[in-house]
């Protein structure tokens, strides 16, 4: 990798932030495999420092918060079948990622790639807390998590709700949950504004994570292999939704929108974050 100059590294950023795996990242650029790990490894940590630099101080009004599987290796079904899967891939099993999205500005406030539990909800929903300078209105889903999670990390120092949806009969059972017929919307602390309680575009985030993370393609055999390139996938994408790309309905970037960015970035400076 330190063979590359920055243009040849901003065309591997290109790709594989527009959804190629590594592998087809390699074949397009004519780099090595291994040189795309490795600058995409060192890059999602560089991506990762950056995003906990400069989003702070954040005057959001409304924030959405919820989590998107993935798996890592091998899934969870497939690893109770098989146990000695886990004595080679420690790694290997369901892996979620939790993300907040900012209603307004679609900044995405945080991430995290960990295990679907109390601890994890915690982590995040405190990461939020200290990056803002405002009290807010939150909204997540009805994972029942969320409830102490927000207590310990909010206290009352928010207007939370959830909205819980219903669904008709037991869906196909693989990739979809059965038909959304309706939503119920429960204030739990605070005031919030019902016509603000809605996850609509922390889903349409999760959706766009799907699109342009090769990883999260669904019967595919570009899934992770390892956590830690998993992570650093998701934070160089991150990184460029927020300050690289445009968002349709804005005309800026979420980093724009939310002040926390002047300008649009090119990939060579998400690529310069390594200097």
């Amino acid at each position: 990798m330190n063979r590359l100059d920055t243009a040849r590294r901003a065309q591997v950023v290109k790709c594989l932030v527009e959804g190629m795996s590594t592998r087809g990242t390699a074949r397009v650029t004519g780099v090595a495999r291994m040189t795309v790990e490795k600058l995409l490894r060192d890059l999602g940590v560089a991506c990762l420092d950056a995003h906990d630099r400069l989003v702070r101080g954040l005057t959001s009004q409304r924030v959405q918060v919820d989590e998107i599987w993935s798996f890592c290796y091998a899934k969870k079904k497939t690893i109770q079948k098989d146990q000695t899967i886990l004595d080679r891939y420690a790694d290997a099993g369901d892996v979620w990622t939790w993300t907040a999205i900012d209603a307004d500005s679609k900044l995405c406030v945080s991430w995290l790639v960990d295990d679907r539990t109390a601890d994890a909800a915690y982590a995040i929903l405190s990461d939020i807390r200290s990056r803002l300078s405002n009290r807010i209105q939150l909204t997540t889903d009805q994972l029942s998590i969320y409830l102490k999670a927000v207590d310990r990390a909010f206290g009352v120092d928010v207007d939370y709700a959830m909205l819980e949806k219903i669904y008709a009969g037991g869906g196909d059972g693989r990739y979809s949950p059965a038909e959304c017929i309706g939503c119920k919307k429960v204030a739990v602390t605070g005031d919030p504004n019902p016509a603000h309680i809605s996850t609509s575009f922390v889903e349409r985030s999760n959706l766009t994570m799907r699109m342009q993370m090769r990883r999260f393609t669904r019967l595919t055999n570009a899934f992770s292999k390892k956590v830690e390139m998993h992570a650093a996938a998701v934070a160089l994408h991150f990184m460029h939704y927020n300050f690289a790309q445009i968002h349709g309905s804005l005309r800026v970037t979420p980093a724009m929108a939310a002040g926390v960015s002047d300008h649009v970035w090119s990939a060579e400076e998400i690529v310069n974050l390594l200097s």
